[in-house]
């Protein structure tokens, strides 16, 4: 027995000798020693140079929490200084990162298992550099060694935390130049939080843009939807990023806050996200989750847009948008984010365009040849005057305020900002848009608009694009071909029961009228402007109105006043019934002629000769009474209308009359701008009498309006 005991004494005793010699041999020793071996093997798993510069280290304590045996033993603390691992060759910047330690504690007891437990690691100022070329190549892809099979080693980390890092990211696939912060927030922030302060925020810059309240804004059922939303209420944000630099020569300054780092490798748990950002003139911000982050899974956000122009948002965006007036939206955006085959569902927004407001959900699906939009748009209260960017409108000041560079010439009416052709081949559309209510005031009493709009392979076509006008309709087909150069259009109008009495409301004198006006346009052209469009345009107009009145005072409302010089020439200022109004109009290479302008009044009939240069924008028109019969009532020498359509020059000619020219009404009914795209012809309902009108009449409904061939003139 006593020899036992001695045996038992020895063994424990040599027991606690080996306990204390590993305890003393790694307390004391130099884990510096490690340093090449480490650089070595972590180098050829990332296949990049890889180095511990500083001293490494480690330290024993017991780990807080922990009970029963394994509270009792001490658990290993590293730290690891001065860490960098080298980019290829070819980067800009020699690091891809670097950092000022690496401090992480480890389990022991899971090690005899082979699973290496790390509760936490924290990074000291790191510091990443990302780089890519045009060809592709990128500095964060690592050429790791082939797998020879699954590791016998598992290991678990469950928090990474660092005090502030940075990333510096250049791009030349994007054209991107970007600094980033990226910085922890201390105290997690909840959804609910952040979505209040996105959405105050957002709403204020979408005001400041657009003029419009928040309540204008406001999407109450998306809000509701989010509120309830109770994934989106657990989530919580852990990280703030500050992003400053250059995407595609636009100036970038963006904020945003995160999930915390280690929810990223769960690729089912929504990652939390939001992002408040400046692109130019362009504002975006959105809240809301992104699932499989490493990936780029499926985004489901609360997003909000505001700028000059929607036009602004194809460098940014890749979606062809046209030029308008400072717009601002809000909605929900989800995606199914897969590389070339991303569907992005943009539904149920609403917002303010110019003083107008819109709503309706588009997809943009990047299937295909080429990615395509489609959708409805609808906008119940529809400014007449924000339209005028679609087509180049608006005066330089505003042109220059949505980033327009094409000043329009200071003595020129039609519009010569040319239309960006070179995006239409970027991706097809699809779109039906309404105006439930158009507000333009008394001068153009249009009620409505609705069209089809499609885009395919470059070639534009609004089919059909119909106006409510008077108590009629005018309806329209264009197609524009965006892959010619240059471009190609065809218009065809038509306006039917156009009632004179509404066209004009605040003339008394047409109040009584039952007259209407009816026509007809067949157009075709070459050019890449309006301006061009109308200047080599060619085709025929043919126009009738029936049982109305003409005075000075109605061309005045109208805002036609070289037309209400011409009659108060004509007539003094009184007002005048006309039986019959009819005009065969035709265009050749830009210039349009008149083949016979007539008006039927009760006290002449008065032709209009001469034409119009669309080209030069000059006026050589030329007015001729004839009087009916022997009256007091004297009508003055024929009329002469020159010039220009910015500066028209009205006179009366001195000499023998020289039938030539064309006429007020003419002026009238083709110097706006974009309306003589749209003059009317055949009639569908009049009554006209025994006058000179009826011969043409005749005429009108045996020949209607053709035009030839894009880009060919009349032989």
């Amino acid at each position: 027995m006593r020899r036992g005991r001695k045996i038992l004494a020895w063994v424990l005793g040599i027991l606690v000798l080996l306990i204390v010699a590993i305890v003393l041999f790694i307390a004391f020793f130099d884990w510096n020693r490690l340093k090449p071996t480490i650089n070595e093997k972590v180098s050829e798993a990332i296949g990049r140079p890889f180095a511990i510069n500083g001293d490494l280290s480690a330290q024993w304590s017991r780990e807080p929490g922990e009970g029963g045996l394994v509270g009792l033993i001490p658990w290993p603390h590293f730290t690891a200084r001065d860490i960098t691992v080298a980019n290829p060759d070819w980067a800009k910047d020699k690091h891809f990162a670097t950092l000022d330690s690496i401090q992480f504690r480890l389990s022991p007891f899971p090690l005899i298992a082979h699973r290496i437990v790390v509760p936490e690691i924290r990074l000291g100022q790191p510091h990443v550099a990302l780089q890519r070329q045009k060809n592709g190549d990128n500095t964060w892809t690592f050429k790791l060694p082939e797998s020879t099979g699954p590791s016998d080693w598992q290991l678990e980390l469950n928090a990474i935390a660092f005090d502030k890092g940075h990333i510096d990211l250049t791009d030349a696939m994007t054209q991107i130049a970007m600094g980033i912060d990226v910085t922890p927030l201390g105290k997690g922030i909840p959804f609910d939080q952040i979505m209040a302060e996105q959405e105050k925020d957002a709403r204020a810059q979408a005001k400041k843009i657009t003029g419009a309240s928040a309540k204008a804004l406001a999407k109450s059922d998306a809000d509701e939807n989010d509120r309830k939303d109770e994934t989106k209420k657990k989530q919580v944000y852990y990280f703030a990023w500050d992003a400053k630099g250059t995407y595609k020569k636009s100036t970038v300054a963006a904020k945003a806050r995160t999930g915390g780092v280690l929810a990223l490798r769960d690729a089912g748990r929504p990652f939390p996200v939001q992002a408040d950002a400046r692109f130019g003139d362009t504002h975006i911000a959105f809240v809301g989750t992104l699932t499989d982050p490493l990936n780029m899974g499926a985004l489901d956000v609360r997003l909000w847009f505001s700028g000059t122009s929607m036009s602004h948002l194809y460098d940014l965006t890749g979606v062809t948008l046209p030029d308008t007036p400072p717009f601002a939206t809000e909605g929900h955006l989800k995606a199914n984010l897969k590389k070339g085959a991303s569907v992005y569902t943009y539904e149920n927004f609403t917002g303010r365009v110019g003083g107008s407001d819109l709503g309706g959900s588009l997809v943009f699906d990047t299937h295909g040849q080429r990615p395509s939009l489609t959708g409805t748009l609808k906008s119940n209260r529809l400014l007449f005057s924000d339209l005028a960017p679609l087509v180049g409108g608006g005066s330089n000041e505003e042109k220059a305020e949505r980033g327009d560079v094409t000043r329009q010439p200071p003595d020129k009416v039609l519009p010569v900002e040319p239309f960006k052709t070179d995006r239409w081949d970027a991706m097809d559309a699809d779109v039906r848009f309404t105006g439930v209510k158009i507000v333009h005031g008394e001068r153009l009493p249009i009620d409505n608009l609705s069209t089809h709009l499609i885009m395919k392979d470059a070639v534009l076509t609004l089919d059909p694009l119909k106006f409510g006008v008077a108590g009629g309709t005018v309806g329209s087909n264009i197609r524009l071909d965006g892959s010619k150069t240059p471009m190609k259009g065809g218009f065809n109008l038509g306006a039917r029961h156009l009632k004179l009495k509404e066209l004009f409301p605040t003339f008394e004198p047409m109040q009584t009228s039952f007259g209407e006006l009816n026509g007809d346009a067949s157009l075709t052209a070459v050019g890449n402007s309006p301006a061009a469009l109308l200047g080599s345009s060619n085709g025929e107009v043919k126009l009738l109105i029936n049982d109305g009145a003409i005075s000075s005072s109605l061309l005045e409302l109208a805002g036609l006043n070289v037309g209400s010089y011409a009659v108060n020439k004509l007539f003094g200022d009184e007002v005048v019934k006309i039986n019959c109004m009819a005009a065969d109009l035709v265009t050749t290479n830009g210039v349009m002629e008149s083949k016979l302008f007539a008006f039927d009044t009760e006290k002449a009939l008065i032709n209009v000769n001469g034409d119009i240069d669309f080209r030069s924008e000059k006026l050589n028109l030329d007015i001729v009474p004839h009087t009916k019969g022997f009256r007091i009532f004297s009508l003055r020498s024929p009329l002469y209308v020159h010039g220009t359509m910015k500066n028209p020059s009205v006179g009366v000619h001195a000499g023998p009359l020289i039938l030539r020219g064309g006429g007020a009404v003419a002026l009238a009914v083709f110097a706006a701008p974009i309306a003589a795209l749209a003059p009317l012809a055949v009639p569908e309902s009049g009554k006209a009498d025994a006058t000179q009108c009826k011969p043409l009449l005749d005429d009108l409904r045996k020949n209607p309006p053709k035009a030839p061939p894009a880009g060919k003139s009349r032989g």
